[in-house]
């Protein structure tokens, strides 16, 4: 494998960065990750403003390239791949080792990528089945001590969600995601994805003004519900109105749409909007893709 560092394809035992990186040393670093669908990266412009947001917040706005697409291109053609998972980060770069950041930003950029099956209408799926979920004590962090609408390389609040999970289960592989909540009590997402849910008035998932990440693969299937004039509201949500639906699923970059199969065990399974979003959802990558 080859990956992209600092402007250079590597092989990736040299892809390394410094031990005094402040994404390494502090997790102060910004992040997307991405799929590739015939080479091209999806939803592509909703990744980047993404990021940049999350660097503006961080305070290194500057710190994102301008070339960062070509990145991209030059790595999965460097690794002969048109089907991938892409994952971008960006880090404050090398500092002396104080908490308080320097002004002055010597971004580490990198690019790494995976093969990935293809996607769109003649697909295949990356999971084996629907989701086994299941919720967790682990709350999300509250926006007031981490903003929620960024991703940085902090993914301590989602790994200790996903470490309750395997203390938890007999077999680490029998759950495949933890629900989360907030600090008050509602619904918010996965350890990475979005929660949707589908109820006799329509498609329901977390407000965005909650404790969470708003997914692109989320703002895509939204999108897609509402050119089918599907009913779809945000909202705060208790764990009881999930348990209790008709169908429910996940959403990420890599698993596009999953079937929730049971929430704590609690049957919920996959439905026609569901299937239906589904086939929307490889239609729009077939149709911008291939």
């Amino acid at each position: 494998m080859y990956y992209h560092v600092d402007g250079e394809v590597v092989p990736a035992e040299a892809a390394t960065v410094s031990v005094l990186d402040r994404g390494f040393m502090y997790g102060d670093a910004a992040f997307e990750t991405v799929r590739a669908y015939g080479g091209d990266p999806f939803a592509w412009d909703a990744h980047r403003d993404r990021l940049q947001h999350t660097a503006e917040t961080l305070g290194f706005a500057d710190a994102v390239p301008g070339d960062l697409r070509e990145r991209v291109d030059e790595t999965l053609d460097a690794n002969d791949l048109t089907e991938a998972y892409v994952k971008v980060s960006v880090t404050r770069g090398v500092q002396p080792g104080k908490l308080t950041p320097d002004p002055e930003v010597d971004p580490t950029v990198i690019v790494v990528v995976n093969e990935l099956p293809r996607g769109g209408r003649d697909g295949e799926r990356v999971w084996d089945g629907p989701a086994d979920v299941q919720t967790v004590r682990t709350r999300r962090a509250p926006s007031e001590a981490i903003p929620a609408d960024v991703k940085t390389h902090n993914y301590l609040n989602g790994i200790l969600g996903r470490l309750e999970l395997r203390r938890a289960a007999v077999d680490s592989d029998v759950t495949d995601e933890c629900l989360m909540r907030t600090v008050d009590g509602h619904v918010a997402e996965g350890a990475t994805s979005n929660l949707f849910f589908v109820t006799e008035n329509g498609l329901r998932t977390p407000s965005e003004d909650l404790d969470l990440l708003p997914g692109v693969t989320r703002d895509v299937v939204m999108e897609l519900a509402r050119e089918e004039e599907f009913p779809v509201e945000t909202g705060h949500y208790s764990l009881d109105a999930v348990r209790n639906a008709d169908e429910a699923f996940l959403t990420n970059s890599t698993w596009e749409i999953r079937p929730i199969a049971a929430v704590d065990g609690m049957e919920v399974g996959s439905g026609p909007m569901t299937k239906l979003l589904q086939r929307l959802y490889d239609e729009r990558v077939e149709t911008e893709h291939y």
